[in-house]
C-alpha cells in the first residue's frame, strides 16, 4: 500500500511548536510518510536558525530560502515571490498528497498559493480567528479559501469558516495546538530552566514578547518603548525577553530589546528564541505573559498565570479571564500590573479555564486527514448560508 505523504510547512519557531507532536504522530503512523519543508524565518542567521532544532528531531526534505534581509514591505512581498516560486519547485519533486499548514504569516500564503496551483489538497490548522491589528488576519482568511480542510481551535472560529463558505462537513474543532505541548512535554523544574538560561529569577518574573502591529504605519518603536518604560517602574521584578519576528519593523524592536538588556544585565535577558519547552517552562514560573504574542492568549491561560495584552494585534481573538487588555501607553501598561498583582485576581486566575480546550489535538487532525477522499476535494462549492 502506497503511503499517503502529507507536507508539513513550518516557517518559525513559534509554529514548528505547535506543530511538533502532529509531526511525531504522522512519523509514527503506518499509513503516512511525514514531508517537511523548512523555510523563512527557520532559515535566517538573524533570527537564530531554528531549522537546527527541527532536524534535532526530524528529517527536513526541504529548505526554501526567503530574503529576509529587509522587513520592510517591498522586502517581504519580495520574499513571498522567491518563495511562491521554490515551494512550486519543491511539490513537484516531493510528489506531496496533502500539505498541512498553521496560521497566518505571509511565508505560508506563498506555500499554500503554490500548493493550489500545483492542485494539492490543503488542510489548515488555526483558521478563522481575527486579528484585527495584523495583516494576519487577511492572509488567514486568503488561506482558509485556498484550503479543503479545516482544523479550528474553537466553535466560534468555526462556525466564521463556514461563514467564509467552507462546507461544515470539512470544517472541524480540535481544541489549541499548543495545548498538546504542556500536556505532553517534561517541563523544566526551576532549577532546570534557572541553568538552562543562565539567569536568576526574582521575586517577580515577566515574559514579554512584543511584535509589530502590521496593519500600523511604524509604531513598532513608540509602543514598545512605552512598555520598556512602564517595565522600568516594576520592582523586584526580572524579565525575560523574546525577541520579535521577521514582520515589518520586527528589527526596531530587537535592537530596542538589546539595548535595554545591556544596561540592565542585573534584571533582564533577551533571546532569539528560547524554543518550546524553554518557553513553556518559563510560563510555570513567570507571573505574566507581558506583549502582543498570541501565546498570550493561546497557551498562558493553561498555566493560570496572568497576560497582559497590549494594543489591536490581537483585537477579536476569544480570550480567558486571565487575559488583561490595555493600551500601548506607558500609563495604562502599569495600570495592568496594578491589576495584576491585585489579590482578587490572583485568586481568580487559579481557576481560570482555557477557552482553546485541552489539548488531544494532533491525533484528531490525523484521523480526518486519513479518511478524506483526496481524489474528490479540490472542486469547492461556496457554501451559504441559510439566512
Amino acid at each position: 500500500m502506497n503511503k499517503r505523504k502529507i507536507c508539513v510547512v513550518t516557517g518559525t519557531r513559534a509554529e514548528y511548536g505547535l506543530l511538533y507532536w502532529l509531526m511525531k504522530e504522522i512519523e509514527t503512523d503506518n499509513e503516512l510518510e511525514l514531508q517537511i519543508i523548512a523555510t523563512g524565518m527557520h532559515l535566517s542567521p538573524e533570527f537564530g536558525l531554528t531549522y537546527k532544532e527541527i532536524e534535532k528531531d526530524f528529517n527536513i526534505n526541504k529548505k526554501i530560502e526567503m530574503l529576509l534581509s529587509s522587513d520592510t514591505s517591498i522586502g517581504i512581498s519580495k520574499s513571498m515571490g522567491l518563495a511562491q516560486i521554490s515551494f512550486a519547485e519543491a511539490y513537484e519533486e516531493l510528489k506531496t498528497d496533502i500539505i498541512v499548514v498553521l496560521g497566518d504569516r505571509y511565508e505560508i500564503f506563498s506555500a499554500v498559493s503554490a500548493a493550489m496551483i500545483a492542485r494539492i489538497p490543503i488542510a489548515h490548522l488555526h483558521g478563522g480567528e481575527t486579528t484585527e491589528g495584523a495583516f494576519d488576519e487577511s492572509i488567514r482568511h486568503s488561506i482558509t479559501k485556498m484550503s479543503h480542510l479545516h482544523f479550528t481551535a474553537a466553535d466560534e472560529y468555526k462556525n466564521r469558516v463556514i461563514q467564509l463558505g467552507e462546507h461544515p462537513s470539512r470544517v472541524f474543532n480540535v481544541g489549541g495546538m499548543g495545548i498538546e505541548n504542556i500536556k505532553r512535554l517534561n517541563l523544566l523544574t526551576k532549577d532546570e530552566f534557572e541553568k538552562s538560561i543562565d539567569f536568576k529569577l526574582n521575586k517577580k518574573n515577566i515574559l514579554v514578547t512584543f511584535h509589530p502591529v502590521t496593519l500600523e504605519n511604524s509604531t513598532a518603536k513608540e509602543q514598545f518603548q512605552e512598555l520598556l518604560d512602564a517595565i522600568d517602574e516594576l520592582e523586584e521584578t526580572n524579565i525575560i525577553f523574546t525577541k520579535a519576528n521577521s514582520d515589518t519593523d520586527g528589527r526596531v524592536i530587537n535592537q530596542m530589546i538589546d539595548e535595554y538588556v545591556s544596561k540592565h544585565t542585573y534584571k533582564s535577558i533577551g533571546f532569539v528564541s528560547l524554543g518550546q519547552l524553554r518557553y513553556l517552562s518559563a510560563l510555570q514560573f513567570v507571573d505574566a505573559v507581558v506583549g502582543n504574542s498570541s501565546s498570550g492568549l493561546l497557551e498562558a491561560p493553561s498555566f493560570n498565570i496572568g497576560t497582559i495584552n497590549i494594543g489591536d494585534r490581537q483585537k477579536g481573538r476569544i480570550k480567558a479571564s486571565s487575559v488583561i487588555d490595555c493600551k500601548p501607553k506607558k500609563n495604562s501598561v502599569l495600570k495592568a500590573f496594578e491589576k495584576l498583582y491585585l489579590k482578587d485576581f490572583q485568586e481568580n486566575i487559579k481557576n481560570t479555564i482555557n477557552p482553546y480546550g485541552n489539548g488531544c489535538v494532533s491525533r484528531k487532525i490525523i484521523q480526518n486527514i486519513k479518511k478524506v477522499n483526496l481524489e474528490k476535494i479540490l472542486k469547492k462549492s461556496f457554501y451559504d448560508l441559510k439566512i
